[in-house]
């Protein structure tokens, strides 16, 4: 079946409107005005209904030409965007691009950078998702993810490109309320064996989990990323070690107590990681752009 609708129509009938006149709009086309007239004439004589009213000085769309070219400048915005998006992929640059962020690294600094790659005017589609400990590494692996940022633990030989960007340093903490915080000694094993544990669930889903500076204690509750953790610990329900640059405030604040702790917590080194064989445009920039990020700054303990 014939369509009567094409794209040079509805531009016709979108500048004709924006211009107020068949004339002004033909040169805006750069066509003549007896072409443009043709257009919109066959296109009213295959759909069989008038477009504009011709009675008046300015021309002036009916109902029905009002209503299609309401659809139509959707339809136009659509085939603009499809256009663009066919053009930017042959020049390397993806439709989409999906990172990975662990959620020991704060969104403060990925924002910024998502924020400067707005400017470029790209039409990548950007998709942030937050990982566990072994999730990013998985996330990777399984091609859930283009860059992973704050990947930790043991690394992948040969299939990543992987770049340091600072460790993350523990406290343990606690709520003001807590029955710990009144201890005035350094906590330890036996301490800790008396509280629930407030532990970060790993979200790799095939993979090996790993646990993360979990210890003994008589109870655990686990929580999918470690804001839950951290709101678990200001409310009392447990204890354990929180990331020091993500609760400077909360101990600045007096919201939660840093205890010396016998158990140690070692420092955990954390990496931007994406994958060897994989290339675009989008993936550079945002490899290169986030590598130059000032991590230790992000990751420098507060003395709080």
């Amino acid at each position: 079946m014939h369509n009567a609708l094409s794209l040079e129509a509805l531009r016709a009938l979108d500048a004709i409107d924006r211009k107020g006149s068949f004339a002004a709009a033909a040169e805006a086309l750069y066509k003549v005005p007896s072409a443009l007239s043709y257009t919109i004439a066959k296109l009213e004589a295959d759909l069989g209904v008038v477009l504009f009213d011709r009675s008046k000085q300015r021309a002036q769309l009916t109902p029905a030409g009002q209503l299609l070219l309401d659809q139509g400048r959707t339809l136009l915005h659509a085939a603009n965007q499809l256009q663009n998006a066919v053009k930017q992929l042959d020049t390397g640059w993806e439709t989409q691009l999906v990172i990975a962020k662990d959620s020991i690294v704060p969104n403060a600094p990925l924002l910024a950078v998502i924020n400067d790659f707005l400017q470029l005017g790209k039409i990548t589609q950007l998709r942030v998702t937050e990982e566990v400990m072994a999730g990013g590494w998985e996330a990777l692996q399984t091609g859930r993810a283009d860059l992973a940022l704050g990947v930790s633990g043991d690394l992948p030989k040969g299939l990543f490109n992987i770049v340091p960007v600072g460790e993350a340093a523990f406290v343990f903490a606690v709520a003001p309320h807590h029955q710990l915080a009144a201890l005035n000694r350094v906590v330890n094993a036996e301490d800790v064996q008396q509280f629930a544990a407030i532990v970060v669930a790993d979200s790799a889903l095939d993979a090996p989990k790993r646990s993360s500076g979990l210890f003994d204690s008589r109870q655990r509750v686990v929580v999918d990323n470690m804001q839950a953790k951290i709101d678990a610990q200001k409310q009392g329900l447990g204890i354990g070690f929180l990331p020091r640059h993500l609760i400077h405030d909360e101990l600045a604040r007096g919201d939660l107590i840093a205890k010396a702790c016998s158990i140690p917590r070692d420092k955990t080194p954390l990496y931007l990681a994406w994958h060897k064989q994989h290339q675009g445009q989008a993936l550079s920039w945002f490899s290169q752009q986030l590598a130059q990020v000032n991590w230790q700054q992000v990751f420098a303990p507060s003395s709080g």
